[in-house]
């Protein structure tokens, strides 16, 4: 005997829906065997959980994209903030800059090691801090650090911070869709449980093969164990 499952996935759920608001025949005068409410229910649903996957789609692909264009980019800002940090500290073992001004770019003195930069975040971190105290540096009469020069430093920056910032926009669209159609699930399931009832209510009386077939043009999915012979065949 087949045993009846709910969907799992987000397309079988919109599958099923579709199977009731698409079907002519549940809008006949033979198909008001189904409630009203609940139909009007299941066509919310499906508009809502389908633009929903829909968003959700469209944001992931645009953040695989732009993941894409950020590797170069992140790359780029990390060696030019990481070579300028190494430059500076030959520029105060030469006694150019002292050693007390480390501080102001966020190393200590005493340890003089390029910080860890291999991440995204590391960078947003670090990149401020080294561009605006060399910036502050010079302003006061400091000697500029010409290889790199803060400027070609700042400009990669500036360029990878730009695209950080939209794929963090990115990730919290797609986090915002799927949250949507996470809140949406419980509810679609209660919909098409609600609907799957009263269709095998109405054909109860009807043979078994008669009455699958005739539950399954309504969208009722059902499922057979391996060591069954399917009814049909």
């Amino acid at each position: 005997m087949p045993y009846r499952r709910l969907p799992k996935t987000d397309a079988a759920r919109l599958k099923a829906l579709e199977a009731l608001t698409d079907n002519n025949e549940v809008y006949t005068v033979g198909g008001r065997f189904i409630d009203r409410t609940s139909l009007a229910k299941a066509q919310k649903l499906y508009a809502l959980l389908s633009d929903a996957c829909g968003q959700h789609v469209s944001s992931m692909r645009t953040q695989v994209r732009y993941s894409k264009r950020m590797t170069d980019l992140q790359h780029n800002a990390m060696t030019y903030i990481s070579h300028f940090i190494q430059v500076l500290f030959l520029a105060v073992e030469r006694g150019e800059i002292p050693d007390d001004q480390l501080g102001d770019y966020g190393i200590r003195p005493e340890e003089r090691v390029v910080p860890y930069l291999k991440t995204a975040d590391a960078i947003m971190q670090w990149g401020p801090k080294v561009i605006q105290a060399e910036r502050n540096r010079v302003k006061a009469g400091g000697k500029p650090i010409l290889s790199p020069p803060i400027g070609v430093v700042a400009t990669h920056f500036d360029v990878f911070k730009e695209k950080y910032n939209a794929q963090r926009q990115y990730k919290s669209k797609t986090a915002g869709a799927k949250a949507d159609i996470d809140a949406l699930r419980p509810q679609v399931d209660e919909v098409i449980l609600d609907l799957w009832n009263q269709i095998e209510k109405h054909f109860e009386n009807e043979p078994p093969e008669r009455r699958y077939h005739l539950c399954r043009k309504y969208g009722v999915v059902y499922y057979y164990r391996r060591h069954e012979k399917h009814l049909e065949q």
